[in-house]
């Protein structure tokens, strides 16, 4: 029996299972390198001592970001080309050729090198396991799993923050190459369980593989192949692909600006709206602390190695566990909500740092006041970590998911994983010159920002939350609107009674349908004309 006999909850089980062990590779790899860089076997054996070497060793870090953008560029072709778990398998695959590299690294040449070919991986893998989750979910679970993988992404980061504490006490190159050689235990459950498991329906039935999507549609409801729910989800997909086929919008298209008469399916828009949030994730300044917080507190706080590297730690387990605020309500509140909550919560945090930060430097002040003052920011540097762990955590890697259409899917999420590593990189490049040079002065980009994020949402934001992704088809065909906040529907955290009635009623219409009649040859796509523009006109 296909996926050793497992239908329903437990198949998806499965697939969230190696989707978030991808995700929390993720997490590993942005933490592990924070606590890498402040050790000391590590920066004598790569010749990275000294304040002359912080540019250096500002792009050794980041430049693993570099990679993970080339990967998720090149997740625009394989994805599409080789399927969502076939492409998975290449990107742990290279990761696993990088992680080599760095574990045995003796020169920074090789350290860079190890670091470019492993972000390569990730970046394939980062821009793919969100769309593999989502095409395989149902609605009601699609935003809790995808939260739950980035949740997980965190337990990756908090489970490096403790390894390099943990052999901090150690001596010699093991204090540095063991947690580095940690990753590849996440590698060797990927390749354990990526192969035998479903590969999504909506990229079979976009690429002519009838008879196979059919058969994971029915596996992953629990239900026969010509139960109605089953025939009418086949229908839905194949009506967004014609859709998409007919109305979209090609890359060449897209470069030089033209969208057709009626702007198509808003496929220019709904990419920026997804690779939005990846921007706004890393404009809201979490990567200045994921990669640089033991650094951080020791050159702006003033505190030992020792102490920072064990509040990295303790930030990292307080982080894991107010994320788990988002699982419940990624769904009750909508993504809109949680974003904009969030936003405004970072904006809080970075202002009263910035403000601490800046007292903590004043010379009227008495020393030990100083680092008093200094040393009352940590807290609000915690409670960042909680408004971004509820809401800017998980959705930003959601929402380029669902946003796009079926066609677009891949090439929108690999876009907006682009676009979060391209600013990675950039914030991860400048951070340490920013803080040397700029000192408390830094922190106020990063109130600007999440000040920012608030209208944007609120304008240009439609809600995605309980809606299929073939909802979200039919909200961008009869809404060209820019400013979406004047369509009620579309920002209700609910799903429109609209959709439910059609859905409901193409339930029961394809119950009395014989199931052979709704399947297609391969390569014809809703041949018959008059249903198509029977259904464009609903």
């Amino acid at each position: 029996m296909p996926y050793f006999g497992l239908r329903g909850g437990w198949l998806t089980f499965w697939v969230t299972v190696a989707c978030a062990t991808d995700m929390t590779l993720f997490g590993y790899d942005q933490g592990v390198f924070g606590g890498v860089i402040v050790t000391d076997d590590f920066l004598n054996t790569l010749n990275l001592n000294g304040p002359q070497n912080t540019s250096l060793l500002g792009t050794v870090t980041a430049i693993y970001d570099v990679g993970c953008f080339f990967g998720a560029c090149a997740a625009f072709w394989l994805g599409e080309r080789l399927g969502r778990k076939r492409t998975v398998l290449v990107g742990t695959t290279i990761m696993t050729v990088g992680a080599v590299l760095q574990i045995s690294a003796y020169s920074v040449a090789q350290m860079i090198t190890g670091r470019i070919i492993a972000g390569i991986g990730n970046g394939i893998n980062t821009a793919t396991a969100p769309v593999w989750q989502s095409e395989t979910s149902t609605v009601k679970w699609r935003g809790k799993l995808v939260v739950i993988e980035l949740i997980l992404n965190i337990a990756g980061f908090s489970l490096s923050n403790w390894m390099t504490y943990g052999f901090s006490y150690t001596n010699g190159p093991i204090s540095w190459r063991f947690p580095l050689a940690f990753q590849l235990v996440f590698m060797i459950i990927l390749f354990s369980t990526v192969p035998w498991l479903p590969e999504s329906p909506r990229w079979l039935i976009a690429h002519g593989y009838e008879d196979e999507a059919f058969q994971i549609l029915a596996d992953l409801e629990n239900k026969e192949v010509d139960h109605p729910f089953v025939l009418t989800q086949h229908k839905e997909i194949i009506y967004a692909v014609e859709y998409e086929r007919k109305n979209g919008v090609g890359w060449i298209d897209l470069l030089r600006g033209r969208t057709g008469n009626q702007g198509g399916t808003c496929t220019i828009r709904r990419l920026l709206l997804g690779a939005g949030t990846q921007a706004m994730q890393q404009l809201a300044g979490i990567n200045v602390t994921s990669y640089y917080f033991p650094s951080l507190l020791i050159n702006s706080v003033g505190l030992t190695n020792e102490l920072a590297r064990l509040l990295a730690a303790c930030n990292s387990v307080s982080y894991l566990l107010f994320s788990l605020i988002a699982i419940p309500n990624v769904e009750r509140w909508g993504r809109r909500r949680l974003m904009m909550y969030a936003a405004a919560g970072q904006c809080f945090c970075y202002l009263i740092i910035t403000i601490l930060l800046r007292f903590s430097v004043d010379p009227s002040i008495a020393v030990q006041s100083q680092r008093q003052i200094a040393s009352a920011s940590i807290a609000f540097f915690f409670l960042y970590y909680v408004c971004f762990g509820i809401g800017f955590q998980g959705v930003p890697w959601l929402y380029p998911v669902e946003i796009n259409s079926l066609a677009m899917r891949t090439k929108g999420a690999a876009i907006g994983t682009a676009t979060n590593w391209a600013f990675n990189f950039m914030v991860v490049e400048i951070t340490p010159i920013g803080i040397q040079t700029l000192g408390w002065r830094f922190y106020i980009i990063w109130i600007i920002f999440n000040f920012s994020f608030l209208p944007i949402i609120y304008l240009f934001y439609p809600e995605t939350a309980d809606r299929t992704l073939e909802d979200i088809d039919r909200l961008y065909r009869e809404n060209h609107d820019l400013f979406i906040f004047r369509d009620k529907e579309a920002i209700a955290p609910k799903r429109p009674a609209a959709y439910v009635e059609l859905e409901e009623t193409e339930v029961r219409r394809n119950s009395s349908i014989d199931p052979r009649m709704l399947r297609r040859a391969v390569g014809k796509v809703m041949s018959n004309e008059a249903e198509f523009e029977e259904r464009e006109k609903v």
